[in-house]
């Protein structure tokens, strides 16, 4: 581990504790590139009522828009937590080349933040998962990838 990796970690891990004072969730996260920090958020679910409110997610949004791109090639990401699945599928479309986590997600499950049974859930078959999934409109709806597929001038990602 580096000094700056222990620099940029401390950061993540000072924006954790100061948004737990302030009333947030005890979660931190930086997004770094070139030695820069270049994005920056804390967990708002609660101050925001937005469940998708997390540091990563937060952190992920700032990057994105200081480098007017929705890809973090050439990024890393320092969290003060190991990311949840949200968080985790965010991270893997954003493309960094690296994650820095300090809490594991179990340190996360015995505070109370606990996302196993959303592993679980992930592998369980729609109709079998505790919020059920259920398809509708199948063709009509694969029309839209057919459109996709066959648009010229689009951004790929």
């Amino acid at each position: 581990m580096s000094e700056q990796q222990k620099i940029f970690m401390h950061e993540a891990i000072r924006l954790a504790m100061e948004n737990v004072k302030s009333g947030g969730g005890p979660f931190g996260a930086v997004v770094v590139k070139d030695g820069v920090i270049i994005g920056k958020g804390a967990n708002s679910v609660t101050i925001d009522n937005d469940p998708s409110a997390h540091a990563e997610v937060n952190a992920i949004r700032d990057a994105c828009k200081n480098l007017n791109s929705f890809q973090l090639s050439g990024c890393e990401i320092y969290t003060s937590c190991e990311p949840c699945p949200m968080c985790l599928g965010a991270i893997y479309w954003a493309r960094p080349e690296k994650i820095f986590f300090g809490s594991s997600k179990k340190d996360a499950a015995d505070a109370g933040f606990d996302d196993s049974f959303i592993y679980k859930e992930i592998d369980l078959p729609c109709e079998s998962r505790k919020i059920k999934a259920v398809q509708l409109l199948k063709d009509e709806a694969a029309e839209v990838f057919q459109l996709w597929r066959s648009t010229e001038d689009k951004i790929e990602y």
